[in-house]
């Protein structure tokens, strides 16, 4: 079985009787970190892949561990977000950039993937408020973001909620986490191509987007997670 993200018909799963070892044109579009063409028969409840061929291979991210490792987690942390056979065109599109991005990126993997991570969190309508505090609803300075809350927190109700659920995923507004996650958002990933965040700030977004991740999507536990 060969699970495939398709523009128009989404993720699916498809069987096919064509080894990725072979040395055919089939055969080198079935392989990782592919973009092709896929001819697709579909009985009453499975697909079967009769042919394919290669539009683009990004065989570079396999020369690189580092490359390869954050390739792997984004491909599951999107396989876990998407519903079977749902299109996502934008999500797609989104993905191939990506990796157009990956493949050719020397330094700050780490950052490139967060901001895929923030984007990806709103096409799939769960992008956190980082305008107003989600407490008090007014456009004020960030002083923390709250993943229970699903948001930024002013100062004045950062300590409120502190104190009313002793929440542990209320994150300080350390290296100005709020301002590059709005970064992130509005900024397309080419714009992120040469920007790498600072090793302390990476780690704090990293552990704030995985819980937020968790909380909301639940995704969690990935087997590519641990190394990245």
């Amino acid at each position: 079985m060969i699970l495939l993200f398709s523009k128009r018909y989404g993720k699916i799963s498809a069987g096919t009787g064509i080894s990725e070892k072979g040395r055919g044109k089939s055969s080198l579009a079935l392989r990782p970190f592919t973009y092709g063409r896929y001819e697709l028969f579909k009985s009453k409840d499975s697909y079967n892949i009769n042919g394919a061929e290669v539009i683009k291979s990004y065989y570079k991210i396999g020369e690189d561990v580092d490359k390869y490792m954050n390739g792997a987690y984004v491909l599951e942390f999107t396989e876990k977000a998407l519903a079977e056979e749902v299109a996502s065109p934008a999500i797609f599109r989104l993905l191939t950039e990506f990796f157009d991005i990956l493949e050719n990126r020397e330094k700050g993997i780490g950052t490139l993937v967060l901001a895929y991570q923030v984007k990806l969190f709103r096409y799939l309508g769960v992008m956190p408020e980082l305008e107003r505090c989600v407490v008090c609803g007014e456009q004020k300075d960030a002083a923390a973001f709250s993943v229970n809350e699903g948001g930024m927190v002013c100062s004045d109700c950062v300590q409120n909620i502190q104190n009313k659920d002793n929440d542990s995923l209320i994150y300080d507004d350390r290296f100005g986490i709020v301002s590059i996650l709005r970064y992130f958002t509005v900024n397309p990933l080419k714009s992120i191509e040469n920007i790498a965040l600072k090793e302390d700030a990476g780690k704090l977004l990293q552990r704030l987007v995985r819980e937020y991740a968790a909380h909301y999507l639940d995704i969690s536990e990935l087997k590519s997670e641990k190394l990245v």
